[in-house]
């Protein structure tokens, strides 16, 4: 029952201060996870992060809904996931109250403006951990670290495909997963 009030106490506190969505929840995800409460390693996390990113839903509910499955099975799962999105409903009827109101105000601009940069800072930040990650197997910054060249090429086959042919994610991932199977 303690493990099960954890997942849920964990992922209330991801919900509600994950600030900017998307990429931007992933080192808040991490520290809860991995660094604080070890529940699960560096490789199974970035598994999971790349599992979310096949599937429908945000990034947030996706891995709660993993991570909790993976920890205490179905029971862990529901937990997870509620508590990862109540948290984000109350932090979310809140604020649109209050930003009714007080939207004009200068210091709310500048929040926002101070806010946008933390989570592009965050973004950023969860990029390099997966690109160590994926490159060298591990999420430490290192002066000689071993290179998966096989990654490197698809990373930037990848890249190239996106920027200049447009190529649709869906069937990006799908390539890039089936060459994954030959490297």
């Amino acid at each position: 029952m303690n493990l099960l009030l954890n997942l849920f106490t964990a992922f209330f506190k991801i919900g509600l201060f994950s600030i900017g969505g998307g990429y931007a929840v992933i080192p808040n995800i991490q520290e809860q996870v991995v660094t604080a409460r070890g529940w699960i390693s560096q490789k199974i996390f970035t598994d999971i992060i790349t599992i979310s990113q096949l599937t429908p839903g945000p990034l947030a509910v996706n891995t709660s809904t993993f991570v909790g499955v993976r920890i205490a099975g179905l029971p862990g799962a529901v937990l997870a996931t509620l508590g990862c999105v109540i948290s984000g409903i109350c932090l979310s009827v809140t604020l649109y109250c209050l930003f009714g109101r007080y939207k004009k105000s200068r210091y709310v601009t500048e929040i926002l403006k101070g806010l946008k940069s933390a989570s592009l800072g965050l973004v950023v930040s969860a990029a390099v951990t997966i690109l160590l990650l994926t490159f060298t197997g591990s999420s430490e910054l290192n002066l000689h670290p071993d290179i998966d060249t096989g990654s490197v090429i698809l990373f930037l086959l990848s890249m190239l495909l996106l920027r200049r042919n447009k190529t649709g994610p869906v069937f990006l991932m799908l390539l890039t997963g089936a060459a994954g199977l030959f490297l």
